[in-house]
């Protein structure tokens, strides 16, 4: 029998995009022009300077309502999702 090559150690010459990974007609691409074309400013104001600083507010907005429009609402499904999810991961960038 003949296999097509197969190494798992195989290292590639440049690291994958999440671009080239997500098609072009995907929902998380629409998600992410419409969090990105929405004004936040009034919502960065009101965080304070003060403390650690936190995850930016376009990138939660991206996760929880591209994790809504796929029926996850749990925290823990989120987490889950955002470490095995390439779509998800796409939102992280």
């Amino acid at each position: 029998m003949r296999f097509k090559h197969y190494n798992q150690q195989q290292t590639v010459l440049l690291p994958y995009s999440f671009d080239d990974l997500i098609p072009q007609g995907h929902p998380v691409r629409v998600v992410d022009q419409i969090v990105e074309s929405i004004n936040i400013q009034p919502l960065l104001q009101a965080y304070s300077k003060e403390g650690n600083p936190g995850y930016h507010p376009k990138m939660l907005r991206k996760v929880m309502l591209y994790a809504y429009m796929t029926n996850i609402y749990s925290s823990r499904k989120i987490e889950l999702a955002l470490r095995e999810n390439i779509n998800f991961s796409g939102l992280l960038l």
